[in-house]
């Protein structure tokens, strides 16, 4: 298949890599927040680099899994509450954070819960490369196995809060209690499984009052799953919306005394039409195969693994076919832009697993590979990349000063 932009003849002007929105890592991003928190908790080894959040004895952070800040503002009638913690009509402030590059879950998870980002915990994606093994590792579904220590070496936030006496706490589906991604991302303190949003939200609140300084975390999936199933232009999406929207007042009506409640995500999310201008599919594309070994990350984040010597003629081919469409990197072009965080944070032993070449999505497009990720090419609603509706997620205050 040779798609528009990738004839040979067609030159085009390949986007600057400095128009690339790089995420706020340090001033207003997700793996800023919890450091906040633990700071104004006096946890030793924590930084306050979000001022503007007023600190509290109790601190409670409601994670709603791909819901992003466009979204939120596009949708006020079905998420009334929410909306309104824009303003300050109950009290509270809205704001938006950056979540990290690249804005997926796996990535994501780990900045909120060790208060880094993707260059120094080493969940560069969705899929990368592990280099002791030279497989491809799902970060989300820990597949194939790795040590989590060894993989994520750093202490939580939590772990860091509870060794300074502070009451720490996850509540989420007990599917998540044993994972390794919870492992290496949210451990510390006591992980409460329930079933329903409902119960989550009613632990939370007994959790939070159980000490005098508490850092409790919940989380909600399922606006996630119906965007990538149905879009977020679907009455299904929008339907998830409604009942988190609930679940949010629910928890904020239960605070207890001198707690805050912080409501944010882990990225956005745009919805990307079935055909081939916009899916193209590496797996049918002769050119984006060329010299390629492996293909990691996700669609419109994708980390690309070049056969030794190749790399190279892999990042001129990808500018060529996708430049005006997507951000074109080599791994060393992507870390000096700051895509993972301060150039001085990548650590070594994350370097190999970011690909040769970075490429992330600037248009409503997508690189699928419709033979080796079946399912994941077939998703509606899809996120990764660095523009505003995957990056900006919202962070909403509620305060119970009382």
């Amino acid at each position: 298949m040779v798609h528009p932009a990738s004839a040979w003849d067609h030159h085009p002007q390949p986007l600057a890599l400095d128009s690339a929105p790089v995420p706020a890592y340090g001033s207003g991003s997700l793996a800023d927040l919890l450091p906040t928190l633990a700071a104004g908790m006096a946890v030793p080894g924590t930084t306050a680099t979000l001022p503007e959040l007023t600190p509290a004895d109790r601190n409670c952070v409601f994670l709603i899994d791909g819901l992003g800040w466009e979204q939120l503002k596009a949708h006020p009638d079905e998420a009334p509450f929410m909306t309104s913690l824009l303003g300050s009509s109950r009290g509270g402030t809205g704001q938006p954070l950056t979540t990290g590059f690249p804005a997926t879950t796996a990535t994501s998870l780990a900045s909120v819960g060790t208060g880094l980002p993707p260059g120094a915990h080493g969940l560069p994606g969705y899929t990368v490369r592990n280099p002791a093994t030279g497989e491809l590792m799902n970060q989300l579904r820990w597949q194939p196995w790795t040590s989590p220590a060894a993989w994520q070496p750093y202490p939580t936030v939590f772990q860091r809060a509870e060794r300074a006496g502070v009451h720490a706490a996850q509540v989420s589906s007990p599917t998540f209690e044993s994972t390794p991604l919870t492992k290496v991302a949210l451990s510390g303190g006591t992980f409460h499984g329930r079933q329903t949003g409902e119960e989550r939200m009613d632990v939370a609140a007994e959790q939070l009052a159980a000490g005098d300084r508490s850092l409790v975390y919940t989380y909600y999936a399922e606006v996630d799953g119906a965007g990538h199933r149905f879009g977020i232009d679907s009455d299904t999406w929008r339907g998830r919306l409604m009942y988190v929207d609930r679940l949010v007042q629910r928890l904020a009506e239960q605070l207890p005394p001198r707690t805050a409640l912080y409501v944010t995500a882990d990225h956005g999310m745009i919805d990307v039409p079935f055909d081939e201008d916009h899916r193209i599919d590496f797996d049918a594309d002769w050119e984006l195969r060329a010299g390629v070994a492996l293909l990691g990350g996700e669609g419109r984040a994708r980390h690309v693994y070049a056969v030794p010597g190749a790399e190279n003629d892999v990042l001129t081919c990808w500018r060529e076919v996708l430049g005006e469409q997507f951000w074109v990197a080599s791994r060393d072009e992507a870390i000096a832009a700051g895509w993972f965080g301060p150039p001085e944070q990548v650590e070594r032993r994350v370097h190999d697993r970011i690909g040769d070449v970075v490429a992330a999505a600037r248009d409503d497009v997508l690189v699928i590979a419709s033979e080796r990720e079946p399912k994941e090419s077939a998703m509606v609603g899809n996120h990764g990349s660095m523009t505003p509706a995957e990056q900006l997620v919202p962070l909403l205050e509620v305060r119970s000063d009382a």
